[in-house]
Order: structure tokens, then C-alpha cells, then sequence
């Protein structure tokens, strides 16, 4: 069995989040150094604590440890160009786990691509690193996995991270000749997967289908809300569902008149904020506006005061809105760390 000097280069912690488990037989890794990105966080990266309660030593980039000292390094969702010079401290390369079936998604958020697009299919990809690029480099092993249905980004990346795991160590237990029978990626089915921005969160109304506004939650919702505007108020959404099983639902929209994407109307008997978008509706069961408040709350609250004081011919203007955040400038600092970001409405 190969032992090796093993350099590990972790930017995020999808990989190799869980602490790793005791070895069950002959150690494979002879040498296990850990270089992370540094962290403004208190509480540090999940990845750094986690080596350091095993006592492996740590580095913060660009501090990569001592060069010529190890057989392989492994990156894993680090955002960082490695230079031909790295690379080659290292006899048997760069590895790179990448969660994507390349070269589909490649690029630093595949796992949300893979939701907010619909894919049922993905899989995990061990490829090779090129200096000064990408996720364009030879494929070592690949294996493909079925997305399961309504499956969120934060689900996806747990099963994978599994999955990931075990393939990068079967890599390495057979690492010379897998190395010999890596293969260059096809030119056909290349994607990108940009990163996300606070941007993708504000939901585009008159642009948006239900499944897609459904899919955008699965895919960022956890880190970031999917967010609107409310007479010229910021409201973030929570708990999004399909209204199509809502009972008496449909029968309702035939007494609606003058419905455009944004109109909200409640539903009383399942409690159920249901809005208009593009060709339907989508449901929403919690919203935050100051706090968090149930549908049912911001609806007495708030829709049907507004409803109560205002004529019909001006319910069209209790809708939401599309929320565009300014560019240009970088957001300011508000309260407790929070970001005030300025805002106009489409």
C-alpha cells in the first residue's frame, strides 16, 4: 500500500465537515498537513477546528506549509488559483473533489446550480488540478448520483460529501494507477456555476414560474432568504409551497379580478400567503417583516388593514414587488453587523 505525505487544501467544509472516523485498518496517509483560508469568523472554519482537534497542523493561505514534503495535495471547493510552481511540489499532483458531474457545473457553487436548475442528475468528479485554472482538468474517477425529489442544496451537499469522501480514498489507495488511467473532460456539456450573490434571492415575479421560485428556496433559501417588496418595505419570505393541493383554492381565483404577478391573496382555511407569478401561484407560509410572523399574522396585520382602508381600484398596489438591491455601492453597516442595503422596486 502507498503511503503518503498528504497535504490537504480546504477552502469550504462540504467535504469534510464530519471529523474524520478512527482508521479500521493500515493507515493509507503517513503525513496529513491542512491549509484553510483565513477566517473573520469567532467561532473559525469548521474544517480548521476540526483538524485541529485531531492535532494535524494548519496553515492560512498562502502559507502552504513546507514545500517538497508531501506526494499528493487535495482541494476541495477552496476558490483559489494554484500556481504551476504549487503544483509541482507534488509528485503525484493536485487532486480536486469537485461536486459536479463535470463538465457540467463547473465553478465555485455547483451544488446550487444543480437545485435551482432541476438536474436529477449529478454526481462527484476527482480530477486533476491545472495550474492558474479551474475545474478543467483531467478526470481521475467520476461517479454519477441520482437527485433525489425536492432535495435542498444543504440536503445534496451531505449526500455527496459522503460521497466524495469515499471516492477520494479509494483514489488514494490506488493513486499511481488511477493517475494513469485519468482521461481528458469532453467539450460538449460545459456549464458554469457562478457563485451566489444576494441578488439571486430577490424573486422576479413576472419572470418567475412556481417551480422555479420552489427550486430557488431549495437552493439558497437556507443561507439566504428569497426576498420581495411590500409597500416599499423589505419582506423576506420563509416556507414556501405548492398551492395546487390547497383545498377550495382554485375555486377562489374565479371571483379574483385584476390579478398581475405579485397580487397576494390569503387563504384562510390553510393559512397560506398564495402569490402570483409567471403562468400561477406559489404559497408562502411565513414572511419577515420586523419579525417573523405566520401568514396568517401578517395577513391581520397588515393585507387586511391595507384591504379594510383602500378602495378596490387601488388593491392592485398591495402587491409585492420585485426588490432590486443598488450597485455600486458597498452595503453599509447597520446594528448589529447587519447590511443595509438601498433598494427601488420594479
Amino acid at each position: 500500500m502507498l503511503c503518503l505525505h498528504f497535504l490537504a487544501v480546504l477552502g469550504a467544509h462540504w467535504l469534510f465537515s464530519p471529523c474524520p472516523r478512527e482508521p479500521r485498518e493500515e493507515p493509507l496517509i503517513d503525513r496529513l498537513e491542512v491549509v484553510t483560508l483565513p477566517s473573520l469568523s469567532p467561532r473559525g472554519l469548521p474544517v480548521k477546528n476540526c483538524a485541529q482537534q485531531f492535532q494535524l497542523p494548519t496553515h492560512d493561505w498562502p502559507d502552504t506549509g513546507p514545500p517538497g514534503q508531501f506526494d499528493v495535495g487535495v482541494v476541495a471547493s477552496f476558490g483559489r488559483l494554484l500556481s504551476e510552481d504549487l503544483i509541482l511540489q507534488f509528485p503525484y499532483g493536485v487532486l480536486n473533489v469537485h461536486p459536479s458531474y463535470l463538465p457540467r457545473w463547473r465553478g465555485p457553487a455547483p451544488i446550487v446550480h444543480t437545485v435551482l436548475h432541476g438536474d436529477t442528475v449529478t454526481g462527484v468528479t476527482i480530477m486533476q488540478i491545472k495550474p492558474k485554472r479551474f475545474d478543467v482538468g483531467p478526470i481521475i474517477k467520476q461517479e454519477k448520483f441520482a437527485v433525489p425529489s425536492q432535495c435542498t442544496a444543504k440536503e445534496l451537499e451531505a449526500i455527496l460529501s459522503k460521497l466524495g469522501a469515499n471516492m477520494l480514498v479509494s483514489v488514494l489507495k490506488n493513486l499511481p494507477e488511477c493517475l494513469k488511467n485519468k482521461r481528458e473532460q469532453p467539450n460538449e456539456g460545459v456549464t458554469f456555476a457562478p457563485k451566489v450573490t444576494i441578488g439571486m434571492s430577490c424573486i422576479k415575479w413576472e419572470e418567475q414560474t412556481p417551480e422555479q421560485i420552489l427550486r430557488l428556496q431549495r437552493a439558497i433559501g437556507a443561507t439566504i432568504p428569497l426576498q420581495t417588496q411590500w409597500m416599499g418595505n423589505t419582506i423576506k419570505l420563509l416556507d414556501f409551497v405548492e398551492v395546487h393541493n390547497i383545498h377550495g383554492f382554485a375555486d377562489k381565483l374565479l371571483n379574483e379580478r385584476g390579478i398581475v404577478p405579485g397580487s397576494v391573496l390569503y387563504h384562510k382555511l390553510s393559512q397560506t400567503l398564495v402569490i402570483r407569478c409567471k403562468g400561477d401561484w406559489v404559497g408562502v407560509k411565513t414572511v419577515v417583516f420586523k419579525k417573523k410572523l405566520t401568514a396568517a399574522d401578517f395577513y391581520n396585520g397588515y393585507l387586511h388593514p391595507w384591504f379594510q382602508q383602500n378602495s378596490q381600484m387601488l388593491q392592485g398596489e398591495c402587491r409585492f414587488h420585485t426588490l432590486k438591491l443598488t450597485t455600486g455601492k458597498k452595503p453599509e453597516r447597520q446594528g448589529k453587523g447587519g447590511a443595509h442595503y438601498n433598494t427601488i422596486s420594479a
